[in-house]
C-alpha cells in the first residue's frame, strides 16, 4: 500500500511541476528512481511535449507509457531558439547515452576506402577509422569482403599505385603489377602527375556511383584514340569499358532521374526499432544498411530525426536528397543543419506518391524483413542459451558469458585476453587485455589468478558481473577461479566452467567441459551444437590473446634489438626504422646506407652493422 501511495505521489508531483514548465524551446531529461537520466529529449514547446507524457498519457502507445512509468522526474533546460534545443540535444544524448534515446553505435567496425589526397601519387587503402583530416573516404561498406570487392575491381581496371607509403620510398625497381599493365609505377618511374591525377579522377567517379558517367568518357577517349590510329590504346580503353559495364550489370536501377540519394526506412516490434537506408548513387542501389536500436520512448518522426542527425555528422559524404518515411517536425533545422556540414543545399523529403514514393516502399520492406530475421536469430539465439543451461544446469540464462585465456612463450611477455558474448553473439567493445603484472615466472594457474582479481576485484566497479565464466583450462583453471570467487566474496554471483582440450593420446574424441564439484566433464549428448558454441567463444578468447601476445613480443624485439646497440638512443632508433621500415632491412643495409641516413655517422652505422650480425659477413665478401 505504502510503494502504491509513494507511485501516485510522484505522478503527482510531476503533473504538478509540467504544469508550473516553461511554453519556449528547449530540453528535457526525464530520470528514474535512482536519479539516472534515462532519456532525453527536445521540444518546440516543453510544456506540450511533457503534458503529452504525464498529462494525456492516453494519447501515447502502449509501449511508451510503459516507459513513462519508469520516470521518477524530469529537468528541464530552456534555450533561445529551437536550433540551440536541437544542438543541446544531441549534446546531452553524446554525453549521458541515456538508455531510451536512439544512440548510433560507432562505425568504426564498418571498413571504409580511404585514398591518401596528400601524396603525390595517392593509393587507396582499407581503414577502419574515418578522420576529418581532408583526406577521402569512401563508404563504410557492409563488409570486409564488400570493400575487398571493390578495391578488386578498382586494382584491375585502373592504374592506380598498389604499394605503400614506406615501399614507395624505398623500392628500387617497378613490383610485378607494373609488368601486368596494372599500374604506371611512379615508385621508380617518372610518371605524369597530370597523368595520374586523371587516373584518380576515373577512381572517384567510380567510388562515388558515376559509373555510367565515367563510361561515357572513357568511350569518348576510345574514339579519340581510334581517329588517331592508336589501335594498342583504344583496345585497353575498350576492355575497360567492359569491365565497367560488368560492374553496373550487377547494380540495380531503381530511379530515372540519377540523383544521389539516400532512402530511410524504419520497422518496429515491441523491443526492437530497425532503421534500413538504402544508398542510391546516379539511379543505381549500390549498397544498403541496416541499424538496430533497443527499446526507446520516441515516436517515428523522433526516431527518424536522431538518427539523421547521428548518422550524417560521421559520414563522409550526405547526398543531395534523404528521403524521410515521416514528416520531420524538425525538417528545416535539420536540413539548414545538413548544409552547415555538406557546404550546399540538402533536401529531406516526405513524398507521398510517385518514384520516390516507391523507393521509401522498398526500404520499408526491406526493413521489416531484416528486422523479422533478426528477431527470428534472436530467438534462435535465447533457445540455443535456454538449452545450454539445461545441460550445464546452471542457476541462470548465459545471456552475458566472458571467458579468459592466458598466452606466453617461456614465461616471456605473458598476457592474456577477456571476450564477452551477449546473447549468443560476441560484442567486442567490451573485450578486454592484460599484461600479467605480478606474476614473474612462467605459472599459467598465477596467471589466471591475477587476471580474474583484476577483474572481478573492485566491487561494485567491476559491473556488469557475468552470468557464465569460462576459463580456457581443466580442473586446474576451474579451481584457481572458484578459489578467487571464493577470496573476493563475491560466490553465487555467476557460474563458472572450465574447457579442455581433447587429449588424443588418451583417446578422446572431443572437448571437455568441466563444472564444479563434478568429476567427469559435462555430456553433451546429441546437443553437439552447444559444445561447438562454448569451443567457438574459447577459440575466440584464445585467438584474441594469442594476437595481443604477438604485438606485445614484436614491439619487444624491435626494442630489444636496437636498444642495446651503442650510439643508439630513442631518437636514431626512430629514425632508423622510420627510414628503413623494418629491422629485417635494417639489417640487410649496407655501412654506407647506415650512414646516409639523417643523423647517422660511421662509428653508430658500424655498430648497427655489427650488432646485427651482418657487417663481418658482408666485408669480408666483398
Amino acid at each position: 500500500m505504502k510503494s502504491v501511495l509513494n507511485k501516485s505521489q510522484t505522478i503527482s508531483d510531476i503533473q504538478d511541476k509540467v504544469s508550473r514548465v516553461s511554453t519556449g524551446p528547449g530540453v528535457y531529461l526525464m530520470k528514474d528512481s535512482a536519479d539516472e537520466i534515462i532519456y532525453v529529449g527536445k521540444a518546440r514547446n516543453l510544456k506540450k511535449r511533457l503534458s503529452s507524457y504525464f498529462i494525456r498519457p492516453a494519447q501515447t502507445d502502449i509501449k511508451t507509457g510503459v516507459l513513462v512509468k519508469k520516470i521518477s522526474s524530469f529537468d528541464t533546460i530552456v534555450t533561445g531558439s529551437e536550433k540551440e534545443a536541437l544542438i543541446l540535444e544531441s549534446t546531452l544524448i553524446k554525453r549521458h547515452r541515456p538508455r531510451y534515446n536512439v544512440i548510433l553505435k560507432d562505425d568504426k567496425r564498418y571498413p571504409s576506402l580511404c585514398l591518401g589526397s596528400k601524396h603525390p601519387y595517392p593509393n587507396l587503402t582499407i581503414v577502419r577509422k574515418i578522420k576529418k583530416d581532408g583526406t577521402l573516404y569512401f563508404g563504410p561498406f557492409v563488409s570486409s569482403i564488400a570493400v575487398r570487392q571493390t578495391l578488386k575491381i578498382i586494382d584491375k581496371t585502373f592504374k592506380l599505385r598498389k604499394c605503400k607509403v614506406k615501399d614507395f620510398k624505398t623500392r628500387t625497381r617497378p613490383c610485378i603489377n607494373y609488368q601486368m599493365l596494372r599500374c604506371l609505377a611512379p615508385c621508380c618511374l617518372d610518371v605524369d602527375k597530370k597523368v595520374y591525377e586523371e587516373i584518380v579522377k576515373e577512381v572517384v567517379w567510380f567510388l562515388k556511383g558515376r559509373t555510367p558517367d565515367l563510361i561515357q568518357k572513357i568511350k569518348n577517349e576510345m574514339i579519340n584514340a581510334s581517329k588517331k590510329q592508336d589501335y594498342e590504346s583504344a583496345a585497353m580503353l575498350r576492355d575497360k569499358i567492359f569491365a565497367l559495364e560488368k560492374t553496373i550489370e550487377k547494380q540495380v536501377a531503381v530511379s530515372t532521374d540519377f540523383i544521389d540519394r539516400d532512402v530511410i526506412g524504419i520497422s518496429r516490434s515491441n523491443e526492437l526499432t530497425l532503421i534500413t537506408v538504402l544508398i542510391v548513387r546516379r539511379g543505381f542501389l549500390i549498397g544498403t544498411r541496416n541499424f538496430i536500436f533497443a527499446e526507446t520512448m520516441s515516436n517515428h518522426g523522433e526516431i527518424i530525426g536522431t538518427f539523421i542527425r547521428q548518422y550524417y555528422e560521421k559520414e563522409p559524404f550526405i547526398p543531395k536528397e534523404i528521403l524521410s518515411p515521416v514528416f520531420l517536425e524538425d525538417m528545416l533545422l535539420i536540413e539548414d543543419w545538413l548544409k552547415n556540414i555538406k557546404g550546399e543545399k540538402v533536401n529531406i523529403l516526405w513524398p507521398r506518391r510517385g518514384e520516390k514514393a516507391s523507393l521509401l516502399e522498398m526500404a520499408a520492406r526491406n526493413a521489416q524483413m531484416s528486422l523479422r530475421e533478426h528477431i527470428a536469430s534472436l530467438s534462435s539465439d535465447i533457445d540455443m542459451l535456454n538449452r545450454l543451461q539445461k545441460r550445464l544446469k546452471t542457476d541462470r540464462l548465459p545471456e552475458r558469458i566472458e571467458c579468459f585465456d592466458n598466452s606466453s612463450i617461456s614465461g616471456k611477455e605473458p598476457v592474456a585476453g577477456m571476450v564477452v558474448f551477449e546473447k549468443g553473439k560476441s560484442k567486442k567493445p567490451f573485450y578486454r587485455k592484460y599484461k600479467i603484472k605480478h606474476v614473474f615466472e612462467h605459472d599459467d594457474y598465477a596467471y589466471m589468478d591475477e587476471v580474474l582479481r583484476r577483474r572481478y576485484g573492485k566491487g561494485k566497479n567491476m559491473k556488469p558481473y557475468p552470468d557464465l565464466l569460462i576459463v580456457d583450462g581443466g580442473k586446474g583453471q576451474l579451481n584457481i577461479a572458484l578459489s578467487v570467487v571464493k577470496d573476493l566474496k563475491i560466490e553465487g554471483r555467476f557460474d563458472i566452467i572450465g574447457i579442455a582440450k581433447k587429449d588424443n593420446n588418451k583417446g578422446e574424441v572431443q572437448d571437455k567441459v568441466y563444472k564444479p564439484g563434478r568429476a567427469n566433464p559435462v555430456n553433451f549428448g546429441k546437443e553437439q551444437d552447444l559444445l561447438l558454441f562454448l569451443q567457438r567463444v574459447r577459440d575466440e578468447a584464445h585467438r584474441f590473446a594469442i594476437s595481443f601476445h604477438r604485438k606485445r613480443r614484436s614491439k619487444t624485439s624491435i626494442r630489444s634489438i636496437l636498444d642495446t646497440i651503442p650510439g643508439i638512443g630513442e631518437k636514431r632508433k626512430k629514425i632508423l626504422l622510420k627510414h628503413f621500415g623494418s629491422i629485417k632491412k635494417i639489417r640487410a643495409a649496407s655501412i654506407e646506407e647506415l650512414r646516409a641516413v639523417p643523423g647517422m655517422n660511421k662509428i653508430a652505422a658500424e655498430s648497427v652493422a655489427k650488432k646485427l650480425g651482418g657487417w663481418e659477413v658482408r666485408k669480408r665478401g666483398g
